[in-house]
């Protein structure tokens, strides 16, 4: 995807290989600087701009996070006021930065009238977000919080940075290491404050500012610290500090402790006290105070090093330095003899298959069932499990593709959403449906998408600009099926009636009924012409139909229970067939005869998919696995093992490196292909 740079815009993204935005017009950026290319909007910043996220070339297309400075407002002086306090948060950065758990600035330029900032993406999850999976921490756990925050507040107040915005939102745990960043240094509020309404105007989030940010628009070094007293509160809590102000201003912050659900100790509960504290003069006035409180018996971090790392005298948890580095020398030293033994024996394993068999296939003769043996002129690989991510329901039945490569979409409850491929992270979520959304379709370009739901409707969206497009007219008790024609412009539904129906995506009207079914229709392919399509039911047979005259050409019999899913290989000449029999067969599509019959699944083959270039089927079962077939040979290469639920879907991407996997069990798997 490639994201519009217009801060109006109402939906950015886009499909790559796009010259305008589909939404707005605007002329798209494909590289920002040559350098950086923006995929997804992350916040919009009240009118001064948006922040973005993007890949850095220059880094191996690591992630990165660039805010704009674009402001609404005209007025010269403000414009100008705007760009200077623009420019002393990229120096903010740039002199922090050097803190390990600060992100780092990257670049900072003028573009096409546009200010960007660019810094270090921190991978991780923010600390509201964990305490909704948590719903609450224990007294150790903001103890440990504590410790690892105050030196980083330590460091930025010295070199004169007050943060002004201390939440949970803004403070992240880096999956890396499970160290707390503290992001967001931004001037997105101070420009509110500053340029708009000189006076008067509060500086940070209600609830969790000091009532000298919000009365008077002043913050010291103390005011930061009443906000990470207040972040203290509600992950100790549960209960949001705004709802609380909303309702009796400060008073919460002198009954706190009322809203304990568990007894904390003394010594903790008379630290957040004095961070609670209304009044500035009363109220902790450095990191270093509070670090005496919580280490009475330690001495303070005057004499101490900036960064965390080098405090392990009031950080018990972290591991000596000296143990440190012996441990990893002694992990170096395994890695390296066990990469001498692994190359040894992979060789002679080598000289042992060679000497065994050329065939492709899986040997018996080996313990390692997974093991390939390269055919003559097909080289087939293994398949690896490279990202797991969790949706929000549980039963995720269907999954798509992007023929990019970058996203897929998948149902989610009565919602679609996109998924970032790379990162597992939420792009956007469809709305409109009012059931559980059971199966979607995309089209080949990747522009539209069609979803089947509960809610008896079928739905069009435009991907590029999250929108839906129109509701099919029609009435839809159970689908149970459908697919896309290879051209974008037909859509074949199948479900409970024993027919299958066909209607022009283009105008939304319907083309024809098929009937010959006695059963309810559970699967529907497409032939890559676009001139027949296949069908399996309930009745155990296939059915090969003439799109053209909606006629039978032929049927299928040799399932011995209802056939769930069907396919057909981009030659056009095969079509793959998965059944409740727990079996997979092969037909030849122009004479009707079955060519083989795949036996290894324990239980209802639920779901197939086919490589582009029809080398490797995919199968997925009740039985929670995924197994690889050669198709030429119908041997077995692979099964893939990680759902803890029954199989849902499968789907490949358009070069076949990439199979992504759903479970009745809230994941996502994504497996690639080793090199």
């Amino acid at each position: 995807m490639i994201c519009c740079l217009n801060p109006d815009c109402p939906y950015p993204l886009n499909p790559d290989g796009m010259d305008f935005c589909q939404t707005c017009n605007t002329p798209l950026v494909a590289l920002l600087r040559n350098r950086f290319h923006v995929t997804r909007v992350l916040s919009d910043e009240g009118g001064f701009g948006r922040t973005y996220l993007a890949e850095d070339l220059d880094k191996l297309n690591e992630r990165c996070v660039i805010k704009q400075l674009a402001p609404k407002f005209q007025d010269s002086w403000a414009l100008s006021k705007a760009m200077d306090l623009f420019h002393k948060e990229a120096q903010r950065l740039q002199q922090l930065g050097e803190h390990s758990q600060i992100p780092t600035l990257l670049a900072y330029f003028e573009e096409n009238n546009y200010l960007y900032l660019v810094q270090q993406f921190i991978d991780g999850q923010n600390l509201l977000k964990e305490l909704q999976q948590k719903r609450g921490y224990s007294a150790k756990e903001v103890r440990e919080i504590l410790l690892d925050l105050l030196p980083v507040l330590k460091f930025i107040h010295e070199r004169g940075v007050i943060h002004r915005d201390i939440k949970p939102q803004n403070i992240i745990r880096r999956k890396s290491d499970g160290r707390l960043c503290l992001i967001d240094f931004g001037s997105s509020k101070q420009l509110t404050a500053k340029v708009q309404i000189p006076m008067g105007t509060s500086i940070g989030s209600h609830g969790y500012s000091a009532i000298e940010q919000i009365r008077d628009g002043k913050a010291y070094p103390a005011s930061d610290l009443f906000s990470l007293g207040a972040t203290c509160f509600h992950l100790l809590t549960g209960v949001s500090p705004f709802k609380l102000w909303t309702e009796n201003g400060y008073a919460w912050a002198q009954d706190w402790r009322e809203f304990l659900k568990n007894p904390i100790s003394d010594e903790l509960a008379e630290v957040i006290d004095k961070l609670l504290e209304k009044d500035v003069k009363q109220r902790y006035q450095s990191a270093d105070q509070v670090l005496k409180d919580l280490f009475p018996k330690q001495t303070s971090l005057t004499k101490q090093a900036n960064t965390p790392t080098d405090l392990p005298q009031i950080q018990p948890t972290l591991v000596s330095r000296k143990y440190t580095l012996l441990r990893n020398f002694f992990l170096f030293c395994s890695v390296i003899l066990l990469l001498v033994l692994g190359q040894f024996f992979y060789r002679q394993s080598g000289r042992l298959e060679l000497s065994i068999s050329s065939s492709f296939g899986k040997s018996h003769h080996h313990a390692d069932s997974n093991k390939i043996i390269p055919q003559t002129e097909v080289t087939l690989r293994n398949f690896y499990l490279a990202n797991t991510f969790k949706s929000p329901d549980r039963s995720v039945l269907s999954v798509a593709f992007d023929p990019h490569g970058k996203t897929i979409v998948s149902n989610s409850g009565n919602t679609i959403k996109m998924w970032s491929l790379a990162t597992g992270q939420e792009i956007y979520t469809l709305k409109g449906h009012t059931g559980r959304v059971n199966i979607i379709a995309m089209t080949l370009d990747g522009q539209t998408l069609v979803s089947g739901s509960e809610d008896k409707t079928i739905k069009l969206w435009n991907l590029a600009r999250g929108q839906e497009i129109r509701t099919l007219d029609g009435y839809f008790n159970s689908v149970r099926a459908f697919a896309i024609s290879p051209d974008g412009k037909t859509l074949a539904i199948g479900g409970d009636g024993n027919t299958i129906k066909l209607w022009d995506l283009t105008t939304g009207q319907q083309i024809r009924t098929l009937r010959s079914h006695s059963s309810w229709v559970s699967s529907v392919a497409f032939s890559p012409d676009g001139q027949t399509l296949a069908s399996g039911s309930r009745d155990k047979t296939i059915k090969l139909w003439n799109l053209a005259n909606g006629e039978t050409i032929r049927t299928f019999t040799g399932h011995s229970q209802t056939v769930t899913s069907i396919a057909i290989t981009p030659d056009g000449n095969t079509l793959v067939s998965g059944s409740e029999d727990k079996t997979i067969k092969l037909w030849n599509l122009d004479t009707g005869q079955q060519i083989r019959t795949l036996r290894e699944h324990s239980d209802q083959v639920n779901a197939i998919a086919i490589t582009s270039d029809g080398h490797i089927l995919a199968s997925g079962s009740l039985d929670q696995t995924i197994k690889l077939w050669n198709l030429d040979t119908g041997e077995e290469i692979q099964t893939l093992e990680g759902h803890d639920g029954k199989i849902q879907s499968l789907t490949f991407s358009q070069d076949g490196k990439t199979l992504v996997s759903s479970a009745f069990e809230h994941t996502i798997k994504v497996w690639r292909m080793s090199d």
